[in-house]
């Protein structure tokens, strides 16, 4: 592990997430601060960034949080130090790859989403260009 501490607002900044949002993530025991400063401040590593970018990644997707807490906690056991019988090593990486389904399966419906939304824009455009649409007479 990186032994660099850092600050909640620098992993604000490096995670694009409130502080607020961090704050919650703790609450919910999704991430834990690695350390304390003297005067009490939370302190963080890369590590720590590492599990905001997977809640970061999964919130859009529509991932609750109970699911984020699942996936980290079968990455965390696959991570960790020394090896796992092979049939729990199996059972997580089966989780894993669970989770990478539903993603996929997700991005697709925001593929289909977001073609949507960009021939509605371009829709707009001409029509704010003066222009009849296309698909209009």
């Amino acid at each position: 592990m990186d032994g660099k501490h850092m600050q909640i607002g620098e992993v604000a900044a490096r995670t694009e997430l409130s502080l607020r949002t961090i704050r919650h993530y703790e609450e919910t025991g999704l991430v834990t601060p690695s350390a304390r400063s003297q005067g009490g401040f939370r302190l963080y590593t890369e590590t720590d960034v590492a599990r905001l970018m997977v809640i970061r990644r999964m919130k859009p997707l529509g991932f609750t949080l109970d699911q984020m807490r699942d996936l980290l906690d079968a990455t965390d056991r696959l991570d960790g130090p020394g090896p796992l019988p092979t049939e729990q090593r199996e059972a997580l990486l089966a989780r894993v790859r669970s989770y990478q389904r539903d993603a996929a399966e997700q991005v697709g419906r925001l593929r289909v989403q977001l073609a949507r939304a960009e021939e509605f824009e371009a829709a707009l455009r001409t029509r704010a260009e003066g222009e009849a649409p296309a698909d209009r007479p």
